[in-house]
């Protein structure tokens, strides 16, 4: 009966690992997240020109901070960093991880951003600071989506876990009812062996 459970269990197991995962409704397909992706990408890298404008070097003559300069830098290096998760996402899709690196990296670039916008109004140009506000507006929709794909993979991993632990939960309890001098007499014919 041990040994029945025991294969039963993992049968079961090994036709879940053999058989390519259904894609639950609402995640998207591969190809939609790449499309996708690709399309994050081309806006996020449609800030590269704005940000060569941005001279805040000359903006510390005129008495902004420093930190301006450091701002500028990082934004620039955080576009490229969320450039490359986005290509990352579009390879896996279906990695939570890659979805919530791309979308941390979309944060922290929208609030440097957002600060850097504050500088260029006040010392720079402000209409080089709406451009810069609509290019980033023009990359929402994307945002949103990206959202929602994350949402969707956490809901299926969720989703996921309830049933392999409710497989394993089957398990214990067809192990745990049987009698104990059968589990004795298979423990004894293994170590006979």
């Amino acid at each position: 009966m041990l040994r029945t459970a025991f294969l039963s269990a993992v049968l079961s197991f090994s036709a879940l690992a053999q058989t390519p995962p259904a894609r639950p409704a609402g995640i998207s397909s591969d190809w939609e997240v790449e499309n996708q992706m690709k399309a994050l990408s081309r806006q996020a890298q449609a800030l590269a020109p704005l940000l060569e404008k941005v001279s805040p070097e000359d903006w510390t003559r005129k008495g902004a901070p420093q930190a301006y300069v450091r701002q500028l830098r990082s934004s620039q290096a955080e576009m490229k960093n969320l450039v490359a998760a986005a290509g990352r996402l579009s390879q896996e899709p279906a990695r939570l991880s890659a979805a919530l690196e791309t979308y941390f990296r979309m944060e922290n670039m929208e609030r440097l951003l957002a600060s850097l916008r504050e500088g260029i109004r006040k010392y720079q140009d402000p209409a080089l600071s709406d451009q810069l506000g609509a290019a980033l507006a023009a990359n929402m929709n994307n945002r949103d989506r990206l959202r929602q794909h994350i949402q969707d993979v956490a809901a299926a991993r969720e989703e996921e876990f309830k049933v392999v632990n409710d497989e394993a939960q089957r398990c214990r309890v067809t192990l745990t009812r049987q009698p104990v001098d059968e589990r004795r007499r298979t423990g004894a014919r293994k170590r006979t062996r």
